[in-house]
């Protein structure tokens, strides 16, 4: 019972990290608290619901985060670009209205009934971990986060497009000076983001139910991960992200009655600790 309880908490926080990856990237050059992100998750996921209908899974795979980064991009132009200097409230306001934009556009598309993906076909089976059979689909979810994990920091440490985003999220009109364009480096980010969010939205399909609340369900998660890791850290995301999975997956067993509070309160206790969060506020 305690493995797939720990699992659960994995494959919760593998989910965390693909979709708390791209809040953070946002956040991190735009100075952007983006409510709206959790909406971008639900769209790709029904987007991805869309596309598998009509080819297969691996199809709605590539097909949702590319029309998803497009989509970041375009947000990027008109939106986000010219928010970043605004007072947060305006921004609060922006991002929660354009929340629901996509909420009703959800339902009026798709409806209001929940919907489901089937897994492929080859993850469509279980493997036995220390003795216990668990979905093959979870692991590879397990897999995913780690792939994004890894890519993202190899990307950011180890290119030059990475170095540049770096420098623009600490000093962007040094950065500016320097000659890199950081509207397009900007507008290439957020479309990363949302990419990743709708990355996170196809891989919950097969395994949570579609409705037009799965926004709000994900969300508040989401940002506690990315305050206990440190506002626009990836590092500090990462590690908030499994230690949230795993508290969630471990109090809805064992705590059940206070599982919902679980969150909120390691969130108090981090900020009275460390209030920069994990890993502070880096890139």
């Amino acid at each position: 019972m305690l493995t797939i309880n720990l699992f659960n908490g994995l494959v919760y926080g593998a989910l965390l990290i693909i979709m708390c990856s791209g809040l953070a990237l946002i956040y991190g050059l735009r100075r952007v608290v983006n409510f709206a992100h959790g909406s971008l998750y639900m769209l790709g996921a029904y987007i991805g619901y869309s596309v598998a209908a009509h080819s297969n899974f691996w199809v709605a795979l590539v097909a949702a985060p590319a029309i998803m980064a497009l989509l970041g991009v375009l947000l990027d132009r008109y939106g986000f670009r010219l928010l970043q200097d605004r007072d947060p409230l305006s921004v609060v306001l922006v991002t929660f209205g354009l929340l629901l934009v996509i909420e009703d556009f959800v339902q009026t598309v798709w409806g209001k009934s929940n919907l489901s993906v089937a897994a492929p076909a080859a993850l469509n089976t279980t493997i036995d971990l220390f003795g216990t059979p668990v979905p093959a689909y979870r692991i590879a979810v397990i897999v995913v986060g780690v792939g994004v994990a890894l890519g993202l920091t190899l990307w950011l440490r180890h290119s030059k497009i990475g170095l540049f985003v770096r420098a623009a999220s600490t000093e962007p009109t040094t950065t500016a000076m320097q000659g890199i364009n950081t509207d397009l480096l900007s507008a290439g980010v957020v479309g990363l983001g949302t990419a990743l969010a709708g990355l996170a939205g196809v891989v919950a399909a097969p395994f949570l139910s579609l409705s037009p609340s799965m926004s709000s369900d994900v969300i508040i998660d989401s940002f506690v991960v990315v305050v206990v890791g440190g506002l626009g850290s990836l590092a500090g995301a990462f590690v908030a992200a499994m230690v949230l999975g795993m508290i969630q997956a471990l109090g809805a067993v064992y705590l059940p009655d206070i599982a919902m509070l679980l969150p909120f309160a390691v969130m108090v206790i981090v900020l009275i600790w460390k209030p920069a969060g994990f890993a502070g506020s880096r890139t």
